[in-house]
């Protein structure tokens, strides 16, 4: 018999990382199995089953500590040319079907590099799908039109609206099946929904960032860490105190003001929330702790779930990080194993799932993975910019004048929707007295955290977020 006692501990997992890591569960006594595990259960003797010990068919630390230790040597332009090879068998293989095949299509390097090999090898338009925003500071759906049509899909696009998220939001408990709280399982799930009234199979470019070193944390945070650790203390409190003077939406304006003369790298997308990000590790002594602060939303989750403590994970367990020669490779590989497969793999698949659409993901072919830790880091990272090795393959088939811009990822305005037209749904959930009749938070931080974000001096919408999704999953229950 299923007893569906909720795990407090695994709570605060949820609010560290959007999702709760396998092998948790929000469930007391249910575990999840790892990506790269098996597990063999002797049916017959049930009780034995229950002691059954996940077994690894393919180490993920073992790729990379095996391929840093056997690096490719050849020129640049033989990298170029192996990594096309590579994802044309793998993007060619994973077109075969039998019934309609597409493609999501951002715009971004990743899904114009997966949509570009695809075209390459068919004799028909591709049709690819995006979803768009009106508020310009995220919409992608521009880029991604144009993209289209210099490759010449058949494209389709959608423009959302805080309607259309809110239509979503009630079916998300029932789609993860536990709390899971990255905001663009929105989006995700608006354009698995649109690409289903045409396709029955999408392939997308996630993968990208973790193997090719997208993500802007690789690109800064070996920068940041190196000048942190020379500082003393009272100078990084100051440091820390100076960038949350001013809210996010002040250091968003005045990067805004300044673009045109800032140099490429610190053109960024949301500065004011990384501005804040960056104060709360200044006073962080250790790479492990940093990349924990870097990837977490609550930083001491212990703090608002009554009774709990935090189980230890792959990032927190300094033995279950691979030996690398370099911080940038490290967080890679944590990111591998951690958000891409517990969050971004998960949003996904169940987003798309839930409407009928499979997907497929050419970029996690064991043979890529294996490649690019070949690859030495400098074919990852150059002057300032990630992806270095796969741009030069997106870029035989796409205008760099096409691609080149600050990095958005797949977001959405969310901040400004829990201000006005989510405002009403969040506040129930977040009421006092609904959350200590729970007994699962305490409400005074949640209340000053939310206080906080209606008045527009911070913005809180990841933190918040967590909280939320567990309870719109709670009320399910």
């Amino acid at each position: 018999m299923f007893i569906a006692d909720i795990d407090c501990d695994a709570i605060t997992l949820l609010l560290r990382h959007n999702c709760i890591p396998a092998p948790y569960s929000i469930y007391q006594g249910i575990k999840k199995l790892r990506p790269g595990y098996w597990l063999q259960l002797p049916l017959a003797e049930l009780e034995t089953a229950k002691i059954a010990v996940p077994k690894a068919y393919w180490r993920f630390n073992t790729v990379v500590e095996s391929g840093l230790q056997n690096p490719f040597t050849g020129s640049p332009e033989q990298a170029v040319d192996i990594l096309e090879s590579a994802l044309v068998e793998s993007i060619g293989s994973q077109m075969q079907s039998d019934v309609p095949l597409g493609a999501f299509l951002s715009g971004g390097i990743d899904s114009s590099t997966v949509v570009a090999l695809m075209q390459a090898q068919s004799e028909r338009p591709i049709k690819t799908f995006t979803i768009g925003f009106e508020d310009e500071a995220y919409n992608e759906a521009t880029h991604a039109k144009a993209v289209a049509k210099h490759i010449g899909t058949e494209h389709t696009e959608l423009y959302i609206t805080p309607k259309d998220a809110l239509s979503v939001i009630p079916k998300l408990s029932s789609i993860y099946c536990e709390p899971f709280s990255d905001s663009s399982q929105i989006p995700t799930f608006l354009v698995s929904q649109l690409a289903s009234e045409h396709v029955t199979v999408a392939l997308s470019g996630d993968g990208g960032d973790e193997l090719f070193g997208g993500y802007n944390r690789y690109l800064m945070a070996q920068q940041v860490w190196n000048k942190n650790r020379k500082l003393p203390r009272p100078i990084r409190r100051l440091a820390s105190t100076t960038l949350t003077a001013f809210a996010p939406k002040s250091w968003d304006a005045m990067f805004t003001t300044l673009n045109p003369i800032l140099p490429k790298k610190l053109r960024l997308s949301a500065p004011g929330d990384k501005a804040h990000k960056l104060a709360g590790v200044l006073n962080i002594d250790s790479e492990q702790d940093f990349y924990q602060s870097l990837t977490s939303h609550w930083q001491q989750p212990e703090m608002l779930v009554i009774g709990a403590k935090e189980p230890s994970t792959l990032i927190s367990d300094i033995n279950c990080w691979p030996q690398t020669d370099s911080f940038q490779h490290a967080m890679m590989a944590m990111d591998a194993q951690t958000y891409m497969t517990d969050d971004i793999l998960v949003k996904v698949d169940r987003a798309a799932m839930a409407n009928s659409l499979e997907t497929r993901v050419p970029m996690l072919d064991h043979r890529i993975v294996e490649l690019t830790w070949k690859m030495p880091l400098y074919y990852k990272i150059r002057n300032g910019e990630g992806k270095w090795l796969l741009k030069q393959v997106l870029f035989r088939h796409v205008p760099r004048q096409l691609i080149e811009r600050p990095k958005m990822g797949f977001s959405l305005p969310l901040h400004d929707w829990l201000r006005g037209s989510l405002r009403d749904w969040a506040e129930a959930l977040l009421d006092e007295r609904l959350l200590l009749e729970q007994g699962y938070f305490y409400p005074a931080p949640i209340r000053m955290m939310w206080t906080e974000h209606l008045s527009g001096k911070y913005n809180h919408q990841d933190q918040l977020w967590n909280i939320l999704m567990f309870q719109a999953w709670l009320e399910t229950q």
